[in-house]
């Protein structure tokens, strides 16, 4: 019998396994693992939990301790989920090299982020996180070391695998590298249990860090030291930062690799793109380039062989990188052809009016009570600035963010809200509204009872100093948008009016 989860951290694990239909060579039976099954859509969820349970039981992390780590992406969104779950402060520090989308998701869930120079690699987010961590006595993860990291996909990865295979010999069993732990946790099992799977390890052509046979240079922790010397920048986010992961060297030590691939970074953006729409699995970068790798196995695999391909995450983490370049946000000409096969719904034809109605609405009515909140409201020396809106609003939202900006509390009246829907009570004080200022427009703004104007007013009070003097006469002091123009506040879309 099925039952509810006690926790989001139930759902790690337990990916599918995929047949590839369309891209597979013929006479191979190509399968990947999709890993974005995951609740945070990435491989790095299953070693995020096994790291802090590993700590919570040893006893290294200390009920409310904050947790501290360098990360791509997925490793502290992973952490995020956990800690947020757990109850403890994440703090993350990331090169600024990394995509905005994952700043984001890690602040959504409540962590913080400490972004580092580009130009200091991965070498330069970890030596931050280490000197975070010893000065404020913070837990640190340290993923590229932490055997729990290897554990994780030992206990769940390796089994899920061989549960899936048990019927049928697995050949190739083909992977990236980011921390090496999805590499050594899984590989020490097959080779252990599935003796005849070779383990084939992908890397950026450009970068061979494993492919160059150069040892990594290490402290007696077992962190580097320095960047290794092949190290180059490459494409593949998440993949092989500027140093070999002991987890990583230890898995070349143990002799689980028998073969490391060189992968082209645009054959992996390339990959990337033909699983989307020719199977319609949604891949990373290092995804597109783990499956370059398979597809490049299974070319030269014999007849009846099985690959299996892992895929680390989801391409929503990509948005933002060359993934996505040339992908169009307006319609294509091709979309606009479809668009005029047919007469109606066009932008390039102007839409035929609705039949008037044969009655005009009653205008709302200009109550007593709602002239009363009016005044109350406008006249509020606790909040001297309201802001008069719809919560659909795009130009209201842009004040919302406007405001937020520059650290200016103020009470929101949106009409439209459900508080004010009851007898048409957001209508009658829009009317009141509009009589006072002579404009049915929403937003309005104002401060100590004054009226600022509509969003467009707001922005040019600000770029003007306006805004500033009249916020200093009820006594409160503006912040700055660091030299952005308020107008970039503005989404780019709009509603119809």
């Amino acid at each position: 019998m099925s039952t509810y989860k006690n926790s989001i951290l139930e759902t790690i694990g337990n990916t599918p396994i995929i047949k590839i239909n369309r891209l597979a060579p013929e006479g191979v039976d190509l399968f990947v693992k999709a890993e974005s099954f995951n609740p945070m859509s990435s491989v790095k969820d299953r070693m995020a939990l096994s790291t802090i349970d590993a700590a919570e039981k040893s006893g290294a992390l200390k009920p409310g301790q904050t947790v501290i780590e360098a990360t791509s992406g997925n490793t502290g969104i992973g952490l995020a989920m956990v800690c947020a779950a757990r109850g403890y402060p994440l703090v993350l520090t990331m090169a600024e090299s990394f995509s905005i989308e994952r700043r984001k998701i890690l602040r959504f869930l409540g962590a913080k982020v400490v972004l580092t120079p580009a130009e200091l690699k991965g070498s330069g987010m970890l030596a931050k996180a280490v000197e975070l961590a010893a000065s404020h006595g913070w837990f640190l993860v340290r993923q590229f070391e932490n055997e729990a990291n290897a554990d994780a996909h030992t206990r769940t990865t390796a089994r899920e695998i061989l549960d899936v295979f048990d019927d049928r010999p697995l050949d190739y069993f083909v992977t990236g590298y980011g921390t090496g732990g999805t590499l050594k946790g899984t590989a020490r099992v097959l080779k252990a249990e599935s003796p005849g799977t070779r383990i084939v390890v992908c890397e950026p052509d450009n970068s061979p860090l494993l492919g160059s046979g150069i040892p990594q240079e290490r402290d007696n922790d077992g962190s580097p030291s320095a960047s290794h010397p092949s190290f180059r920048p490459h494409l593949m986010q998440g993949w092989t930062p500027d140093f070999i992961p002991k987890l990583a060297e230890d898995a070349v030590a143990l002799q689980l690799i028998d073969e490391v691939m060189p992968i082209d970074g645009n054959e992996a953006l390339d990959m990337s793109r033909q699983l989307a729409q020719k199977e319609g699995i949604f891949s990373g970068t290092s995804g597109g380039a783990t499956f370059a790798g398979a597809i490049s196995v299974a070319k030269n695999a014999p007849a009846g062989s099985s690959v299996l391909c892992m895929l680390p995450d989801t391409g929503e983490r990509y948005l933002s990188t060359p993934l996505f370049e040339g992908i169009a946000e307006q319609m294509t000409e091709e979309e606009l052809e479809i668009s005029r096969s047919t007469p109606g719904y066009r932008f390039d034809k102007k839409a035929p009016s609705a039949p008037k109605p044969e009655e005009k609405p009653a205008p709302p009515v200009l109550t007593a009570e709602a002239n009363a909140f009016f005044e109350e409201a406008t006249n509020d020396t606790d909040n001297p600035v309201v802001l008069f809106a719809l919560e659909w609003c795009e130009f209201c939202w842009a004040i919302r963010k406007l405001f937020s900006h520059l650290g200016i509390p103020y009470r929101p009246i949106d009409l439209d809200s459900v508080a004010y829907q009851e007898n048409d009570w957001g209508g009658q004080i829009r009317a009141v509204l509009a009589e006072r200022i002579g404009a049915p427009t929403i937003p309005q703004i104002f401060i100590g009872g004054d009226h600022v104007g509509g969003a467009t007013d707001t922005f040019e009070s600000y770029k003007s100093g306006e805004l500033e003097k009249r916020l200093e006469k009820v006594g409160i002091e503006i912040g700055d948008l660091g030299g952005k123009d308020p107008y970039e506040l503005l989404p780019n879309w709009l509603h119809k009016r």
